[in-house]
């Protein structure tokens, strides 16, 4: 692990473009000793070879992303995605992760009441929640910022993340705070203080706010100090909250995707250095 950077997670969307063994190869020449996982491209590589590569290699999967899209109101789609969240929770742990996080989904086709999509979420944790604490994972639900609320997450503050994490054991949900999703609210940092305080940030990603947004806005996140946020003061605001886990850089950017992936990932490193490079775990 790079001495100087204990804290520091690749989430693995920041580099795609590397295989899994290629990223495992970087993470070490780099002394990067933590990651945070996709589903899509550990299933293209196989699970299991997935665990069997991250401990021949040493690294540690902070997160497996993700869960979720529990939105549905047709009984047989609610079904599916309780079924495929299992498998998730399932993956995660052979994985060796005990974080699995959760983008809850939007809006289902021609509704459009959030509160009721919310009330499905919940009734979705609490078939999940105990499911997946028996696996030794526990379910961290990300807000998303409210531009994806429609189509892809109806959870876009910290304080409604919350209030439906805190109706389950902070062991088995909590929160994903990320600073690309929440830097925009300013009751954000007290929501954070009030997650801390429950035990319940189970992850923290980090990436900038840079404009104009691209088309489709999925993969406008900027890379660390591009953009619009004072990543030390936010990392800053975990840390009072007691927070001293893994912080994962997590990038979905087609400019950084069509650069070589090593450059990318050795410049994320320096940016966490510089902007910032919290004190160790």
């Amino acid at each position: 692990m790079n001495a100087g950077l204990p804290r520091l997670s690749i989430n693995q969307m920041t580099v795609r473009q590397l295989s899994l063994p290629e990223l495992a190869e970087a993470c070490g020449e780099s002394g990067i000793g933590q990651v945070g996982l996709w589903r899509a491209p550990v299933q293209a590589y196989g699970v299991d070879a997935t665990a069997k590569l991250i401990r021949a290699t040493g690294l540690t999967v902070t997160t497996l992303c993700r869960g979720g899209f529990l939105t549905a109101i047709d009984p047989s789609e609610r079904a599916e995605a309780l079924a495929d969240n299992r498998r998730a929770v399932h993956e995660a742990a052979t994985l060796g992760t005990d974080t699995l996080v959760l983008v809850s989904g939007g809006l289902p086709p021609g509704t459009r009441d959030l509160g009721a999509a919310r009330e499905r979420i919940a009734d979705a944790l609490a078939e999940l929640a105990p499911y997946a604490e028996n696996h030794g994972v526990r379910l961290a639900v990300e807000p998303l910022h409210p531009m994806y609320a429609a189509d892809r997450c109806v959870v876009s503050t910290l304080a409604q993340a919350l209030d439906l994490a805190e109706r389950f054991p902070a062991h088995q949900v909590g929160v994903t705070v990320d600073t690309y999703h929440i830097w925009w609210d300013d009751q954000a940092p007290a929501q954070i203080a009030r997650a801390g305080a429950g035990g319940r940030i189970h992850s923290v990603q980090l990436a900038d706010w840079v404009t104009p947004l691209p088309e489709g806005v999925l993969n406008g996140r900027g890379q660390i100090g591009d953009g619009a946020i004072d990543m030390r003061e936010w990392t800053g605001y975990v840390q009072a909250a007691g927070y001293t886990g893994p912080i994962e850089v997590e990038l979905f950017n087609e400019g950084l995707w069509a650069r070589d992936g090593r450059e990318v990932l050795a410049e994320t490193a320096a940016r966490f250095a510089e902007h910032v490079a919290p004190g160790p775990s």
